[in-house]
């Protein structure tokens, strides 16, 4: 007998994301979804949280989506802006496919952005997420007042990703719910089993065949074949970094293998006044593996103006 569905109401789970991080939950937080069309017939979907203006803007990495951030967000407790990258979460895949051009993600976020969050104090950009911010830091200089990379430097390559590949590498469709979640596990065996079926529930999209897909598969162009994370190259990115005059924090998880030591002191010759942070016990998603360290790590970089 097939098991059925899972129910899934995006904005009923924060009670979970608190109750592991044991944080105090006195009700659903404010959180909305908004999108803006970039070009004709294309949208950028991002979650804003709060009823203020928000404060901080959140850009999640490759394969993910703008619910990673959600423990991390309702630790930070202050309104803010989590938009779901082209071609992830809710957002539109661009048609010519380059949705690792940092420089294209950058206009689309930045078009968010202005409309949404255009006086932020900082922008924290995780993974690809922040190869789009220093871009976006680049191309858009007004909107980013601070940046803060979440283990992510331009000396990433395709040996340092090589899990995150073979991670998102996988079918293309999964025949259950169950298959797609017992995948994630396999590959995440130090997070919980709860978390992860949280996380896969909102990322992932049952089809029309009853079968389960990544979202960041689902409308892709029929010529593209997958993400090819292995192929990126952020090396031109070191001068744009080097560039920004705003500060930026490194944050480095003690368990990822994404930023090494050699990428720890490009980034100090490039930036001598800027900080790195080592969040320990931490891999590549310090988000999801430590989300209140590091909304603590993200606070104190915010006060420091």
């Amino acid at each position: 007998m097939t098991e059925p569905a899972p129910t899934y109401d995006e904005f009923s789970l924060f009670h979970e994301n608190a109750e592991e991080a044991g944080l105090p939950f006195d009700g659903p937080p404010v959180v909305r979804r908004e999108s803006v069309e970039v070009a004709p017939g294309r949208r950028v979907s991002a979650l804003v949280w709060g009823e203020g203006p928000p404060e901080l803007v959140l850009v999640h990495g490759g394969g993910q989506n703008a619910h990673t951030w959600d423990t991390v967000a309702l630790a930070l407790d202050r309104p803010l802006l989590a938009v779901d990258l082209p071609g992830h979460g809710h957002s539109d895949w661009p048609q010519d496919s380059a949705w690792l051009d940092t420089s294209s993600m950058a206009d689309d976020v930045a078009q968010v952005v202005g409309r949404f969050a255009p006086d932020a104090r900082a922008v924290v950009g995780m993974s690809l997420g922040g190869a789009t911010s220093i871009a976006l830091a680049t191309r858009h200089p007004h909107l980013v007042h601070r940046l803060l990379l979440v283990d992510i430097t331009p000396g990433v390559d395709g040996d340092k990703t090589s899990d995150i590949a073979a991670f998102l590498s996988g079918p293309e469709t999964f025949a259950t719910f169950d298959e797609i979640l017992d995948r994630t596990v396999q590959f995440n065996p130090t997070r919980s089993v709860s978390s992860l079926r949280r996380g896969v529930l909102h990322n992932s999209v049952q089809l029309p065949d009853g079968t389960w897909a990544w979202r960041h598969q689902v409308g892709r162009p029929a010529a593209d074949t997958g993400l090819h994370v292995e192929r990126a190259d952020f090396q031109a990115l070191w001068d744009a970094l080097g560039a920004i005059a705003v500060p930026v924090l490194l944050v480095r998880g003690s368990r990822s293998p994404v930023v090494d030591d050699d990428d720890v002191a490009e980034f100090h010759r490039r930036r001598p006044r800027d900080a790195v942070i080592v969040v320990e016990d931490a891999g590549h998603s310090i988000q999801g593996d430590k989300p209140v360290e590091l909304a603590s790590i993200i606070t104190e970089f915010v006060a420091s103006d």
